[in-house]
């Protein structure tokens, strides 16, 4: 059985099943969050979107990359969780299935190239109460 966060599906909506691919990045006592400023501004495990015929570790890495510019050694899969959230961006409803991972920061290849991101370094203790996602606050908790 797959954990549910958040609100649960509302009645009479249909929802698209997005599947995506999120990742605890730790170094050390740190954590490396993305800060995203819109549609609203939150803090979040980097992560995201598998497109369609992507397999889910290059999704991962590519997510972190674009949110981050680092890459990631081996990750290692804690999980997944699902969230029913309406997605302003794609203008839909969406039944986000989150695979998520631990992985360490191995390299900074770059800044981040997905707009409006910016990525932070805090606390393991930090992070907890900065990310929005009760899941993913939720996985960050039992690495920690």
């Amino acid at each position: 059985m797959i954990r549910r966060f958040g609100t649960p599906p509302k009645s009479g909506v249909q929802y698209h099943l997005r599947p995506g691919a999120y990742a605890v990045l730790m170094r050390s006592t740190q954590v490396l969050l993305t800060f995203q400023e819109e549609p609203e501004p939150e803090y979040q495990i980097p992560g995201g979107g598998i497109d369609p015929g992507e397999h889910m570790i290059p999704a991962l890495r590519r997510e972190i990359m674009e949110e981050t510019g680092w890459c990631v050694g081996s990750p290692v899969r804690l999980g997944t969780f699902r969230q029913f959230v309406f997605m302003p961006e794609y203008e839909k409803w969406a039944d986000k299935m989150c695979h998520v991972f631990l992985a360490r920061p191995a390299l900074k290849l770059g800044e981040p190239t997905e707009l409006g991101h910016t990525c932070v370094w805090t606390s393991a203790e930090s992070a907890i109460d900065l990310v929005s996602s009760p899941g993913a606050r939720h996985f960050l908790t039992s690495v920690l």
